[in-house]
């Protein structure tokens, strides 16, 4: 399998995981205290645009709900299928959370802009899950969207 074709950086192929994109676990999801983030505005541009959000945050213990919907700890606590986990975590601490993504097995996994790891994007595009990098979802679906 040529797993490098699971990569992507052409534009088209971005806005086909969006288009076919129905459900994001946002794992790094922020609560509404800290709603001038990126972590928690952008979550809440893609639920008005009609996604489902589920909120995956690694912080606030306390947390039982995040814009409206029921918290999960883990990815695999989730019991629904997700199509794309969107990412918010710092790029050297993505790797903590590679066996939670590989076992959800989301169709695409969405490394938020200023986030990237080349040895993680590898080894989940190896697994025939989609990987984009260093993009903002909120960005690319409003440039689709116009």
């Amino acid at each position: 399998m040529d797993w490098q074709k699971n990569i992507l950086n052409d534009n088209r192929e971005v806005e086909e995981v969006i288009r076919a994109t129905k459900s994001i676990a946002v794992l790094g999801i922020k609560t509404e205290e800290q709603s001038w983030q990126p972590a928690y505005y952008v979550p809440k541009y893609l639920q008005a645009a009609g996604f489902e959000v589920i909120p995956v945050p690694v912080y606030f213990p306390e947390a039982t709900s995040i814009l409206g919907k029921q918290v999960y700890r883990t990815l695999l606590d989730i019991p629904t299928e997700v199509d794309l986990v969107n990412v918010f975590r710092r790029s050297q601490d993505v790797p903590g959370h590679v066996e939670d993504i590989l076992a959800k097995k989301p169709k695409a996994v969405w490394l938020q802009s200023g986030i990237s790891n080349d040895e993680v994007a590898e080894k989940l595009a190896k697994a025939g899950i989609k990987v984009v990098q260093d993009r903002c979802l909120m960005v690319e679906h409003r440039y689709m969207e116009r």
